[in-house]
């Protein structure tokens, strides 16, 4: 009974290597991909309208305020989802008490932000944030109800159930907002836009993950979800400080409008890591968790990974680096000119944390997040006194040139500790993944940059398409080495791993029950044979008959 009830609000043992994890490991990315892609052409089509609805400074308001109740929602997190993610076993008292203990975080902070709204709007000197800090507040008790739904489907792998909740959580949201803006709201379509779409996650997420509460007691059972979410807290908190903290700094300092531009540029700057990264790195956490015993197949699908981000990201921020100017007038119209140059410097930062996020990845499903919680108590302040420096030397330029040079300048040191005693190597696993990807990046900038002056009399939209076209001509001309083909075959074959057998049923390997998938596993993430099942499920049992043994 127990172990039937484990797999339903867990998914299958988390010891337990499915047989087609590597349909599953591709298919998830490449479904997360999918809604993260509509959700991407959702985003950008809600900020072209609103950002010619809206004046800067309204963006610059709720800027001001998402980066204070931000931290909270970290708080409110507590690094759980990825410890209820990352956990091997999960039983109906652990997943009762971590309801009722994220509904409790989730309160209890959406009533000390409400109280503390009069103290925001001292910080930023701004009377008007006082109600609108009101108004944002209950999305912190709507995220506590969520969060540990949304893990639970999650460690099912319903990566398909996951992208359509937060399409639809997105559109809603947008729909309602642009509404809200054409009839003369104001500042609050973006308040619309902040909670309308968190209402309906929650109740999504509630009819997919069907939640048990139970009686309403915290056990001590998830003590060590606890103590592994603390690590993972401390370091989101401090990696948030290090991402938000500017936004602090310049409101603070220039004002809402001046906000406004930069809150705009970065959220552009922002779309490339979440659309094209995102989606690997929410199928990697629960992937590399299954893999953590077995070292080569853990080290080709990092390998692998990487390229395939180093491919996606590098250019893309490249290219878009290189457009700046005319693509922020196609997307934000006139007036958004300072956004375009803070747009260009941060693509810096952009490529080094699509890559700096697979540290995550390691730390995590290697049960390291205490050392990386170290690791980020040293870095993560250079990284805050970097924005202190550059705005005091240039401005929003100033600190986001030096954010992005300190970030990168810090990938080496990041991974140096994230593999350090691990059976992963510096330069095979990671490095060397990532050397021709960012070769053929710098050529894409090159001739994007090039053809972007050559067609600079034309109108915006056609710099853009000629400067974007110039950089995936290089892209397209790298195949002719055997190098790059090999690897473009990779991520073809990566596709290829998401569709299901014809027929709808897994192909069988021969004289055998398992179903297999493609020849050549996407992203390494080979099928285990027989033997490799049957030890898996043997260490399974062990395992959940010595957690029975500690509960009696």
């Amino acid at each position: 009974m127990g172990a039937r009830r484990q797999s339903a609000i867990g998914g299958e043992g988390m010891n337990t290597v499915p047989s087609n994890l590597s349909h599953r490991a591709s298919r998830g990315a490449a479904v997360t991909a999918g809604g993260l892609w509509l959700k991407t052409l959702i985003q950008l089509a809600s900020t072209m309208i609103l950002a010619r609805l809206l004046e800067p400074s309204d963006f610059g308001l709720v800027a001001m305020i998402m980066a204070i109740v931000g931290v909270a929602d970290l708080v409110r997190d507590f690094g759980l989802t990825g410890a209820i993610v990352q956990s091997r076993n999960l039983s109906d008292r652990q997943w009762s008490s971590l309801l009722w203990f994220s509904t409790l975080l989730g309160t209890v902070l959406m009533i000390a932000v409400a109280a503390a709204a009069p103290l925001i709007a001292v910080l930023y000197g701004e009377p008007r944030l006082v109600v609108l800090t009101l108004a944002i507040a209950p999305t912190l008790l709507a995220n506590g109800l969520a969060m540990p739904m949304q893990a639970a489907v999650q460690r099912r792998l319903e990566f398909g159930t996951l992208a359509m909740i937060d399409v639809v959580a997105m559109g809603v949201g947008v729909v309602l907002s642009i509404v809200t803006a054409w009839i003369g709201w104001g500042v609050w379509s973006l308040v619309v836009l902040a909670g309308a779409g968190q209402v309906y996650r929650l109740i999504a997420l509630w009819i997919a993950a069907k939640p048990r509460f139970g009686p309403p007691r915290i056990s001590r059972d998830i003590r060590p979800f606890v103590s592994t979410g603390g690590s993972i807290f401390g370091v989101q908190l401090l990696n948030y400080a290090a991402r938000n903290l500017d936004n602090v700094i310049i409101g603070q300092q220039l004002g809402s409008a001046a906000l406004g531009q930069y809150s705009r540029a970065y959220a552009l700057f922002l779309l490339p890591q979440q659309q094209l990264t995102a989606p690997l790195g929410r199928v990697a956490l629960p992937v590399l968790s299954r893999l953590q015993d077995d070292g080569e197949r853990y080290r080709r699908y990092v390998r692998n990974a990487l390229a395939v981000i180093g491919y996606l990201a590098l250019p893309a921020y490249a290219i878009a680096a290189a457009v700046a100017q005319p693509l922020m007038f196609v997307l934000l119209g006139p007036g958004w000119s300072a956004a375009a140059d803070v747009f260009a410097l941060l693509a810096i930062a952009g490529v080094a944390q699509a890559v700096g996020n697979v540290q995550g990845w390691l730390y995590i499903s290697l049960g390291r997040a205490h050392r990386q919680l170290v690791y980020y108590l040293v870095t993560r302040p250079i990284v805050i006194a970097s924005f202190f420096v550059g705005i005091a030397w240039n401005g929003m330029n100033g600190l986001a040139l030096l954010y992005g040079l300190v970030t990168a300048t810090l990938l080496v040191p990041g991974f140096a500790v994230a593999i350090r005693g691990t059976f992963l190597r510096g330069w095979t696993d990671i490095a060397a993944p990532l050397v021709r990807p960012a070769l053929v990046a710098a050529l894409s900038f090159g001739a994007a940059y090039a053809t972007a002056l050559w067609t600079a009399g034309l109108p915006e939209l056609v710099q853009v398409i000629a400067g974007g076209l110039a950089g995936a001509a290089v892209l397209a001309a790298a195949a002719i080495l055997p190098v790059y083909r090999r690897d473009y075959a990779m991520m073809l074959d990566f596709v290829r791993k998401a569709r299901k057998p014809r027929g709808g049923e897994p192909a069988k390997a021969p004289g055998s029950d398992l179903p297999v998938d493609a020849p050549a596993a996407a992203l390494g993430v080979d099928e285990p044979s027989q033997a490799e099942i049957e030890t898996a499920e043997s260490v399974a049992r062990e395992n959940e008959s010595r957690h029975e043994e500690e509960r009696r």
